[in-house]
């Protein structure tokens, strides 16, 4: 890399404590010839990472309804109505979108 020695040891610092800098990387990555590859790797799989966030959106959709029937007291299972809506919700455009309040 053309550095003192120093230098690499506050390299290696950097990277084990997340602190490293995406161009000190290229830098490095083109002195050894290679490549630098950034990338997001999931958690989880794709089906449930779009289930989670279906049963995020149906619950956030639902709250102020099943608060509603609370105090009416006309409550129902508030746990089958998020299954329920999360499953109508995955097959639907817009389950990323954030609904806004009314």
């Amino acid at each position: 890399m053309g550095v003192v020695q120093s230098r690499i040891s506050s390299i290696e610092r950097a990277e084990a404590q997340g602190t490293i800098r995406l161009s000190t990387l290229r830098r490095a990555a083109d002195a050894l010839d290679c490549d630098l590859v950034y990338l997001f790797v999931p958690r989880t799989t794709l089906d449930q990472a779009v289930r989670d966030q279906a049963l995020r959106k149906a619950a956030a959709m639902l709250g102020p309804v099943a608060h509603n029937m609370r105090l009416e007291d006309q409550a129902v299972e508030p746990d089958q109505q998020v299954e329920d809506l999360a499953s109508e919700l995955i097959d639907r455009r817009g389950l990323w979108t954030v609904a806004r309040a009314k």
